[in-house]
C-alpha cells in the first residue's frame, strides 16, 4: 500500500478515534466524566513522551547529527510557545478551562491547524516506518481525547447543538489527513527535511505533555494514592508505545 494512503488512514485513526472516545464521553454523567478523564489524561502523558523520547527523536538521530536534531526540537518547543500564545491553538483537558471566554469560529480554528499538524507528524512517521506511525497515531489520539472534550464543551457553551457541535469538530478532525499526505509528499519530495520533521514531532509531544498536561495532573494527584495510579498510567502509556 502506497505510504500516503498508510498516512491518511492512521491519521484518521489519530484524529477522529479521539474525537469519537471525547464523544461517547460526553454521553456519560458528568459526575463519571469527571473520574474517567484524569486517568485518560495520565495515559496521554505517557504515550506522548514514549513516543517522543523512545520513537521519534531516535528516528531523527540516525539521520541528522546531535546538535542538528536537539536544535530543532528546542526552536519546535519555542515555536509551539509562541502559537500557543498567539491562541493558534490551545489545549483544553477540563470543561472549566480558561478558554470558554474565547470565540467558538476561533477554537475551531484553532483546532483545525492543531489537527493539521498532528497529521504531519503521522505522515512524516510513516515514512520512517509503519509501526512509528501507528506509535504516532496513538499518541495523537490519546490527548485528543481530554482535549476534544474540552472543545466540545466550548461550543456547546456558546450554543451550538450536540449534533453540530459533534459535525464541526468532525470537519477540524479532518485536516489531519491533508497534514499527513502534505508531510509525505514534501518528506518524499524532499527526503533531507524527514529527521527535522521527527524532532519537531517530538517537541510537539514534549510540549503537550510536560506544558499542558502534567500541571493538571499536579492538580489532582494530592494523595498517595492518586499520584500512584498516575504514575502508572503514564508508565502503561510508555509501554504501548514500547510495545508497537
Amino acid at each position: 500500500m502506497p505510504p500516503v494512503l498508510i498516512a491518511a488512514g492512521l491519521s484518521l485513526l489519530g484524529g477522529l478515534g479521539g474525537l469519537l472516545c471525547a464523544s461517547a464521553l460526553l454521553l456519560l454523567p458528568p459526575g463519571t466524566r469527571t473520574r474517567v478523564v484524569p486517568p485518560l489524561v495520565s495515559y496521554a502523558v505517557g504515550a506522548l513522551l514514549g513516543a517522543a523520547l523512545m520513537a521519534l527523536l531516535p528516528e531523527a538521530l540516525e539521520r541528522r547529527p546531535a546538535p542538528v536534531v536537539f536544535g530543532t526540537l528546542l526552536g519546535g518547543i519555542l515555536a509551539f510557545f509562541v502559537l500557543e500564545k498567539l491562541v493558534l491553538w490551545r489545549h483544553c483537558h477540563s470543561e472549566g478551562c480558561d478558554v470558554h471566554g474565547a470565540s467558538a469560529p476561533l477554537i475551531l480554528m484553532g483546532d483545525a491547524a492543531h489537527n493539521f499538524v498532528d497529521g504531519a507528524m503521522i505522515g512524516a512517521a510513516v515514512l520512517t516506518s509503519v509501526p512509528l506511525g501507528v506509535t504516532t497515531a496513538i499518541a495523537v489520539a490519546a490527548h485528543e481525547v481530554p482535549q476534544e472534550i474540552g472543545d466540545f464543551a466550548v461550543l456547546l457553551h456558546a450554543g451550538y447543538s450536540r449534533r453540530r457541535a459533534l459535525g464541526l469538530n468532525v470537519l477540524c478532525a479532518l485536516t489531519s489527513v491533508a497534514g499527513a499526505v502534505g508531510a509525505v509528499v514534501l518528506a518524499t519530495q524532499l527526503p533531507e527535511v524527514l529527521p527535522y520533521l521527527l524532532a519537531l514531532a517530538a517537541a510537539s509531544f514534549l510540549y503537550v505533555a510536560l506544558s499542558d498536561l502534567v500541571p493538571g495532573l499536579h492538580g489532582r494527584g494530592q494523595s498517595g494514592l492518586a499520584a500512584l495510579r498516575q504514575v502508572l498510567l503514564i508508565g502503561l502509556g510508555m509501554a504501548t508505545i514500547l510495545a508497537l
